[in-house]
């Protein structure tokens, strides 16, 4: 190894060593600001929620800079769990945006100094309109924190920049006390699951809980069902034109008696039982599974997961048949 690949060498390890070190201090740093919002909290912050729960309108998030990318992710936690929620760019405000602040809406500000130019020049303005003002910030003497009614200590020590001037663990903890409103707002407001879901419809959680078993259930035609009385090889030509994999066996009421599966052929098979003079009767199996079309998709998918089936029959409050799911429309749902 020459001297200069050795030096490199050296160099590299150095810059790694460096790298790695500087990633610890950022987390140590942004760790130590969060852990510290904790001992700040006053009063205060519940005098925050409380002016947020009686809003009539909407919660308007205000930011500058990187304040700003801060404002839009807690106007979108906020707005996801409950609180109605909108950002407007204080800039955008001074031209024309600020109509769209009413007297019946609260203003959350963020700034880390307190002293950002646009957010000033609209204090002044929301003030006389009448709108609440909720201001997040590091500068508890600043204009912001003047024209505020409620302040909240978002100020950290250090910046988790070795220069001090990039906003790291200041916007950390922006976010962080954003977060706390929206979780003690959910809870207040007794923000369930479900409502968590009708806000995601399109998302996982979403689909397990809005979708329903009359949502994805096959029904009419296209649930195989026979007689008692009905031949094996009427059993298995309803099986394989209905491609569920299984058929009920119901009565001339539809009531469910029993049900048949690709499963009970395999074993069947594996005994050599002669199934040509059997009727469906003598080979289904009395204790099928079911679920009602009001149940949670979900819920059909754990019955399949528990009992290790591949469908199940969907029945009414007198067990009669009504419909029939298996695990392939449940994917196609995507509610597994």
């Amino acid at each position: 190894m020459t001297q200069t690949s050795h030096n490199a060498t050296i160099q590299n390890v150095l810059d790694d060593q460096r790298i790695l070190m500087l990633a610890h201090d950022t987390l140590e740093i942004e760790a130590q600001a969060v852990h510290q919002l904790r001992d700040r909290l006053t009063p205060s912050f519940v005098y925050a929620v409380r002016a947020i729960l009686a809003v009539r309108g909407r919660v308007v998030v205000m930011g500058m800079g990187k304040s700003g990318h801060i404002g839009r992710k807690i106007t979108a936690t906020l707005a996801s769990t409950g609180t109605p929620a909108m950002f407007v760019h204080p800039a955008e405000a001074s031209h024309g945006d600020l109509g769209m602040v009413k007297d019946s809406d609260l203003v959350i500000a963020i700034s880390n100094s307190g002293e950002s130019d646009e957010l000033s020049a609209i204090l002044p303005v929301l003030k006389r309109q009448g709108v609440p003002l909720i201001a997040i910030t590091g500068g508890a003497l600043s204009t912001l924190a003047r024209h505020a009614d409620i302040v909240l200590d978002s100020g950290v020590t250090k910046e988790a920049c070795p220069l001090n001037l990039a906003p790291t663990a200041s916007t950390t903890a922006q976010m962080a006390l954003g977060d706390a409103l929206a979780v003690a707002l959910l809870d207040a407001r007794g923000f369930k699951a479900e409502d968590f879901a009708r806000s995601h419809p399109g998302g996982a959680l979403g689909r397990r809980l809005l979708t329903h078993v009359s949502d994805v259930m096959r029904s009419g035609d296209a649930v195989p069902s026979v007689l008692p009385s009905a031949t094996f090889s009427d059993l298995m030509r309803e099986m394989s034109a209905k491609g569920l994999g299984a058929s009920a066996v119901v009565n001339e009421q539809r009531k469910v008696l029993g049900i048949f599966t690709d499963g009970d052929l395999r074993r069947l098979i594996e005994k050599g039982v002669d199934m040509r003079a059997l009727t469906a009767e003598q080979v289904m199996h009395t204790t099928p599974r079911s679920v009602r079309a009001n149940a949670l998709a979900a819920e059909a998918a754990e019955l399949m997961e528990l009992h290790r089936i591949t469908s199940v029959l969907v029945v009414d409050e007198e067990g009669l048949l009504c419909g029939a799911i298996n695990t392939n429309d449940l994917m196609r749902a995507k509610v597994i």
